[in-house]
């Protein structure tokens, strides 16, 4: 570490708590070191697992090509405290005191990273045979099942639906998809550009049915609202995710519309000295002009930067990212950046029934968000135009023959 480097450091005795320890508790832990904080520094998760990545849960680890995905990151060498297996409780913020099951911890800074916890399937819960997929847990649980290649119902088709859907054929299962809506994906893309989507499922020899609800779960069998029986060795619920939040209820931190930490454009809470990032947390979007809620991996990695750097406290940092996210499913590799509610046109580059595809949507002849189907380039290239804000040429950016670079009005 620089002589500079020493010399900004914030007074030692300052100690930052983090309460979860996914990706963006880790990696806010990992920001603060890398940025120059010398002091205390305590990571505290409800897991008892060395921290980890969940993206290759869905992959290699549910396949059994991998036993874990443990973070590469000496936390003992960076001098960050693992507090692990212990569940948060509540915050007290006038005493600066975060209660957990082994007893309160103080802290001068501290960070909510509790991420996003599954939505549940009613009347289901401790049924034999029904699964989530969020932990490590999950997936090791899961992963017997695909081996021993059970007939296994998917509730729901978004995209961790569709993720588990994929594995689950690769394994070698039969797989029905469940979807209450008319399409997959609903809650995330619009229909027109979620439609061609559908087609993947059949491809790949699993089964969709939309319009489909889900009545109740019998041993070795899904009932549908119709009446329809469904054969189910496993039933695995994929129907969104809420913000892991419950446990702030009487702090005074301010909630917002859908159960997450409100915060400001520095990530910064309703309390003092306790900052909000990753799945838990919403922030207002000046690019956007409107408060987002973002679920997804890029967004936990990139978050902790700005909470780090406005503990350190030298300059304010401000967080207004072009969100990101990819998907693997069904041998198609999808990405997306930017948010494109707001738009006022929609473009296609490609044929959506072939195998690469993308859709651009503008705002005010701007590019606001992209989606790309086995197009890295075109993403690449649009999530830096719509940072940005270059004028785009529609007549140039529909033509798929020309690098999206090249759009520019």
């Amino acid at each position: 570490m620089s002589e500079q480097t020493q010399e900004r450091q914030t007074p030692p005795h300052r100690r930052v708590v983090v309460a979860g320890a996914g990706m963006a508790g880790v990696q806010t832990a990992v920001a603060l070191r890398e940025q120059g904080f010398a002091g205390p520094v305590t990571l505290i998760g409800a897991e008892p697992h060395q921290p980890y990545d969940r993206p290759p849960l869905s992959k290699a680890v549910l396949l059994g090509k991998a036993e874990g995905s443990a973070f590469d990151i000496d936390f003992e060498a960076l001098g960050i405290e693992l507090r692990l297996g212990r569940e948060v409780l509540g915050v007290r913020v006038a005493d600066h005191e975060l209660d957990t099951a082994e007893g309160s911890v103080p802290y001068d800074a501290l960070v909510l990273a509790t991420g996003a916890e599954p939505v549940l399937l009613p009347q289901t819960q401790g049924v034999p045979g029904v699964h989530l997929l969020r932990t490590l847990d999950d997936a090791e649980r899961l992963r017997p099942v695909l081996a021993r290649q059970h007939d296994v119902v998917v509730v729901g088709a978004g995209w961790i639906g569709a993720e588990f859907a994929t594995a689950a054929r690769e394994a070698g299962c039969a797989v029905t998809v469940v979807e209450a809506a008319d399409r997959p994906l609903a809650g995330a893309l619009p229909a027109e550009v979620a439609a061609p989507m559908a087609s993947w499922y059949a491809d790949a020899g699993a089964v969709l049915r939309t319009h489909a609800r889900v009545a109740r779960v019998e041993p070795g069998e899904v009932v549908l609202d119709d009446g329809t029986r469904l054969p189910a060795g496993a039933v695995v619920v994929g129907i969104g995710a809420r913000p892991a939040t419950g446990w702030l209820a009487g702090s005074g931190i301010v909630p917002g519309a859908h159960g997450e930490v409100v915060a400001d454009d520095g990530l910064r809470t309703s309390a003092p000295d306790v900052y909000a990032v990753g799945d838990c947390a919403s922030f207002p979007s000046r690019r956007y002009g409107e408060r987002l809620l973002v679920h997804h991996w890029d967004n936990a990695l990139q978050g902790p930067r700005t909470v780090a750097a406005n503990i350190i406290g030298e300059e304010p940092a401000v967080y207004d990212p072009v969100p990101y996210f990819w998907s693997e499913q069904f041998g198609r590799f999808v990405q997306y950046a930017g948010y494109h509610a707001g738009a006022d046109t929609t473009l296609w580059r490609g044929d959506p029934s072939g195998p690469s595809w993308s859709v651009c949507w503008l705002r005010d002849g701007r590019l606001v968000a992209l989606l790309a189907v086995g197009r890295p380039r075109d993403l690449a290239q649009g999530r830096r135009l719509i940072e940005a804000g270059t004028p785009m040429d529609p007549d140039l950016l529909a033509d798929a023959s020309k690098p999206l670079k090249a759009a520019t009005a």
